[in-house]
C-alpha cells in the first residue's frame, strides 16, 4: 500500500503540475485568439472580415486534429522546444498546442455572451477598442470566462491522461506502465479514484467561484 501511495503522490503532483503550466500558456494563446474571433466578426469593434475568415478556418482545422494524433504528429516540435519528447515538460507543449484553439472557441462563446448594448454603449461615448476589451467584455464576460477556464482544467487532465500513454508521465503513465501493463488492478482503480477527486475538486471550486462573480 505505501508503495502505491507514494506512486500515485508523484504521480498527482505531475500531473498538476502539467495541467497548470498547460492551462496557464494555453490560456494566454487562447484568450488573444478567442479576443480576435470577437471583434473581427461582422459588425465588431475591430471588423475585418478576411481576418477572422482566416482566423476561423485555422482553428477549426488545429481543433479536428484528435489530441492522440497531434501527440505523435509534433513530436519533432516537441523535441526542438523542451529537447525531448518524453516527460512532463515534454507533455506539455502538445498539450499547450492541442488546447489553443479549444479555449479560444471557449473565450470566444464567453465574451458573445455579453450584451450587446453595452458595448454598443461604450462605442457611443467614445471609449477605444482596447477599452472596450478591458473595460466591458472582460468584466462583464468574467463569470463565463471562469466556467471556460474550468471546462479548459478538466480538458487538460484528460489530454494529459492521453499523454501518458506515450511517456508523458502523470496519472496516465501511472496507470498505463503499473496498472495496466503489470496486471494490477489496485494501481488501476486507485488513478481512476484520484483523478475522480481532482475533477471534482476542479469542477466544485470552477463554479463556486463563477457564481461569486455572476450578479444578474
Amino acid at each position: 500500500m505505501n508503495e502505491i501511495t507514494s506512486l500515485l503522490w508523484q504521480s498527482t503532483l505531475e500531473t498538476l503540475y502539467m495541467v497548470a503550466v498547460a492551462a496557464l500558456f494555453s490560456l494566454c494563446g487562447g484568450l488573444a485568439l478567442g479576443l480576435l474571433l470577437v471583434v473581427t466578426r461582422a459588425n465588431g469593434i475591430l471588423e475585418a472580415k478576411w481576418l477572422n475568415r482566416t482566423l476561423e478556418t485555422i482553428t477549426n482545422m488545429a481543433r479536428s486534429i484528435p489530441f492522440i494524433i497531434l501527440l505523435v504528429a509534433i513530436v519533432p516540435f516537441t523535441r526542438f522546444v523542451v529537447g525531448t519528447s518524453i516527460g512532463t515538460d515534454a507533455a506539455i507543449v502538445p498539450l499547450v498546442v492541442g488546447a489553443i484553439p479549444y479555449v479560444a472557441r471557449l473565450i470566444e462563446t464567453a465574451l458573445l455572451e455579453v450584451d450587446g448594448g453595452v458595448v454598443e454603449a461604450a462605442v457611443t461615448m467614445g471609449a477605444t477598442p482596447w477599452h472596450i476589451i478591458w473595460k466591458v467584455y472582460l468584466p462583464e464576460g468574467l463569470p463565463a470566462l471562469i466556467r471556460a477556464v474550468t471546462i479548459l482544467s478538466l480538458t487538460l487532465i484528460s489530454y494529459s491522461a492521453m499523454a501518458g500513454a506515450v511517456g508523458g508521465g502523470g496519472l496516465g503513465d501511472l496507470a498505463i506502465r503499473y496498472g495496466y501493463q503489470r496486471f494490477r488492478p489496485d494501481v488501476m482503480l486507485s488513478t481512476v479514484a484520484v483523478l475522480i477527486v481532482i475533477v471534482q475538486t476542479f469542477q466544485f471550486a470552477g463554479n463556486r467561484l463563477a457564481r461569486k462573480f455572476d450578479h444578474r
